[in-house]
């Protein structure tokens, strides 16, 4: 899933850079650069052709600082559907000039238009809508929908070659156009919220002016909640592409029926408190005194329509039921956004930043946190997001505030924001989405809170980090033991420690020392000495991925507490993990798929099959 279309602006040259800030700050966009010339980018890549192929399947926004034709060469082999594609511009080095090369109808002539306004640059729109009528027919503004987006290269086609415009309905857009309106014309360009069938020649644009509010038991069947929203617009006759929001009561939030509705409609769901719902008693036509007793308003459907299309806005179809869903419409005289009626459902990403360098950041992981409108977490992990976390709300808390960051993560979701709880490493080990779903089940927080939607995101743990840096020494079954004893009892810790030497794993132990706790390693040490070899390979890795990386080899008989921190990740290795010395003279530590020689052997049988 892509959960951003903030653009990349990718520069190739350090000469650029200047210009690539410039263009990031026009239009928030994220600077991708060349590993091996350019500092100091949000994102850095090593093959320029393979990154921006992938950003463009992404269907992410480029602007690149390069020539035109290498870029076009680069994105030939994916050119399919001018329907799907991203915008794609190219900009010259010396911030004269834009080129919308994609995408002109899906934001890249605006894209230009808004470099060259802010650069003082020339935007070379090609698009011959754009450039004769100063309109794009197959890209109407934010607020309406073309129904039927297949007739709009012959319309324009007819347009282009001398023919008149008949308008039916009004749209400040079009009447502001240069397009050539007459009452007998041969295109016929038409508004409405009505359903309606095209003619020959004829663009219909459904303004969003319509609200389907929604109530329903509590796991409603999701058929049945589609079905009665798809008679509630036939009956009307009202066009689905004009519906704005699906709307109900905030009690909803988390009710699947609801948001498969939204889902189906391609809208966002919305919701209102039952107070805010009840200011609209006395305009409903169906009010309830049974719907009261339960949810503290009038009625829910009609309620969280009339809210929706405010005051000046009425019920277009009063409410209408099935067995556990209802249904109604508002119409409002003008253009609605979604973004300002009630709430939507709160998100909280709970994502794993890995150690915090950008090359062990997931994109997935990256594109949480740039959907986000907070972030919530350990001052030191928000400050290793670099750019990422600019122009976000941030919430800081400091180390052992786990709970606390967590339940105000979880608060700020339920007011109906998009939140982003960072963890080092992988969230879901040692770190804070088990504290999440733990609060699910236990208890201490809102209502609000625990209907809001989350979504784990996996990061780099520090034992794959470690691992990755020293060779491969999870070769075979491993395990992890965290020593720190504030949540776990010692004797509890003291029995994996044995179980796991007993069971000769390779083993990582996460909080190997604190600051007062100095005693645990030293205890494990001594009793892993009695189940593997005292040259057992032992890895220390401190600050992985960061400045300071220090990642070393000691064995296990030698390993000494003072040489571990509280950065630091201690792996040990099995009895049969081994180490070899390549030709550049650096160690690596393995550990062999298969013991004592059972690896050998099968390798063996398979080479004799």
């Amino acid at each position: 899933m892509m959960l951003t279309t903030k653009p990349a602006i990718v520069v190739l040259m350090p000469s650029a850079l200047t210009l690539a800030r410039k263009i990031a700050a026009v239009i928030d966009g994220e600077m991708h650069g060349s590993r091996a010339r350019v500092a100091g980018a949000d994102v850095a890549f090593d093959d320029v052709k393979t990154h921006v192929q992938a950003l463009f399947s992404q269907g992410r926004p480029i602007v690149a600082v390069m020539a035109s034709g290498a870029l076009i060469r680069m994105l030939a082999p994916l050119l399919n559907d001018k329907h799907s594609e991203p915008p794609v511009l190219c900009m010259s080095e010396d911030g004269t000039s834009v080129v919308p090369l994609l995408g002109g109808h899906h934001g890249a002539n605006d894209l230009a238009r808004s470099l060259a306004d802010a650069l003082h640059a020339h935007a070379a729109v090609t698009t011959a809508g754009d450039l004769r009528f100063g309109v794009a027919l197959d890209a109407p503004p934010e607020g309406y929908k073309l129904a039927n987006p297949e007739q709009a290269k012959a319309v324009m086609a007819e347009l282009v070659a001398g023919a008149s415009v008949t308008l039916n309905g009004h749209a400040d857009w079009l009447t502001q156009s240069r397009l050539p309106f007459a009452d007998d014309g041969r295109v016929t360009l038409t508004v409405t919220d009505q359903a309606h069938v095209p003619g020959p020649l004829e663009l219909v644009y459904h303004p969003q002016t319509l609200v389907l509010g929604m109530g329903c038991e509590r796991h409603a069947s999701v058929e049945e909640a589609i079905a009665l929203a798809t008679k509630a617009l036939d009956e009307s006759g009202l066009a689905r592409q004009s519906l704005a929001a699906i709307a109900s009561i905030d009690e909803k939030a988390d009710e699947i029926a609801i948001h498969a509705v939204a889902a189906h409609f391609g809208v966002p769901a919305r919701f209102f408190t039952a107070e805010r719902l009840e200011q609209e008693a006395e305009r409903l036509q169906n009010p309830s005194d049974v719907v009261f007793a339960e949810v503290g308003c009038h009625g829910v459907a009609e309620g969280a329509a009339l809210a929706s299309v405010g005051a000046d806005g009425a019920l277009a179809l009063p409410k209408i039921k099935s067995k556990g869903v209802t249904a109604a419409i508002g119409k409002a005289p003008h253009i609605l956004n979604a973004n300002t009626l009630g709430r939507a459902r709160g998100k909280l990403f709970v994502v794993g930043i890995g150690p915090g360098s950008d090359g062990w950041r997931s994109p997935e992981v990256s594109a949480m946190v740039t959907a986000s409108s907070d972030l919530v977490g350990y001052s030191l992990y928000l400050d290793l997001l670099g750019p990422l976390a600019a122009g976000k709300a941030r919430h800081d808390f400091d180390l052992g505030k786990e709970e606390a960051r967590v339940v105000h993560a979880m608060e700020l979701a339920g007011e109906g924001k998009t939140v982003a709880l960072v963890c080092s490493g992988d969230a879901g080990i040692y770190a804070m989405a088990t504290l999440v779903f733990e609060l699910f089940d236990k208890g201490g927080i809102s209502d609000a809170a625990h209907r809001i939607d989350v979504q784990v995101s996996p990061g780099i743990s520090a034992l794959q980090g470690a691992a990755a840096r020293i060779g491969a020494p999870l070769g075979h079954d491993f395990c992890t033991i965290s020593l720190s004893d504030l949540l776990t009892p010692w004797e509890h810790i003291q029995r994996r420690v044995k179980a796991a030497g007993e069971g000769d794993f390779v083993i990582a132990f996460y909080n190997p020392v604190s600051m007062k706790r100095r005693t645990q390693l030293a205890y494990a040490r001594d009793e892993l000495l009695k189940y593997r070899p005292f040259d057992t390979p032992v890895i220390l890795a401190t600050n992985l991925g960061r400045p300071g990386e220090l990642v070393r080899t000691v064995p296990l008989a030698k390993l000494n507490v003072d040489d571990v921190d509280m950065l630091t990740v201690v792996v040990v290795g099995s009895s049969e993990s081994r180490t070899v010395t390549t030709g550049d003279g650096k160690t690596w530590v393995y550990t062999p798929r298969g013991y004592s020689g059972k690896a050998d052997t099968a390798m063996q049988k398979e080479a004799q099959q």
